[in-house]
């Protein structure tokens, strides 16, 4: 458990190494919100966090939809990202699964040019890939929405990680 002064007495340092992957490999998010300390409360510090993320540009947000991992199938990820998709059961794909993950993984990435991206906390394997299967069918412009609404929910449920 963390309480904002703990959060408020953290150096630099210390502040990244707990806050700086919320948003996948974009410390520079928790560097910002770092510079507006001190904050009065839990609330104030986390609506810092997602309003430095959703106000950025859209150039910014496609940079961070790229930084996420594909899932099931990438080799290098971030313990966040490990231990979220572990709990998910997309390490332990059956061939077949595995091998439509790797598709649609191409297929998606290619369309729209970023990864597929789904808060999988709660989620099994077949959930997400029937949400993937169904949200390949998008445009552009609902894909790119739902990706960014879905980086800022993994952001948020990792926080309260954190928080809790």
């Amino acid at each position: 458990m963390i309480d904002i002064k703990k959060i408020n007495n953290l150096d630099k340092s210390e502040f990244l190494s707990i806050f700086g992957n919320v948003f996948e490999k974009s410390k520079w998010i928790s560097e910002k919100v770092f510079d507006q300390k001190p904050f009065k409360n839990l609330e104030s510090f986390i609506s810092e966090i997602i309003r430095i993320y959703e106000n950025s540009d859209n150039k910014t947000i496609l940079e961070i939809l790229n930084l996420h991992p594909e899932l099931a199938v990438e080799k290098k990820l971030t313990s966040n990202s490990e231990a979220e998709q572990s709990k998910a059961n997309l390490k332990e794909c059956t061939p077949e699964e595995f091998n439509e993950f790797k598709k649609l993984n191409i297929e998606y990435k290619k369309k729209f040019d970023f990864p597929f991206i789904i808060a999988v906390k709660g989620k099994n394997k077949n959930q997400i890939l029937n949400y993937f299967r169904e949200r390949i069918k998008n445009s552009l412009d609902e894909e790119f929405l739902e990706a960014k609404k879905q980086v800022k929910k993994i952001a948020t449920f990792r926080l309260e990680e954190i928080i809790k």
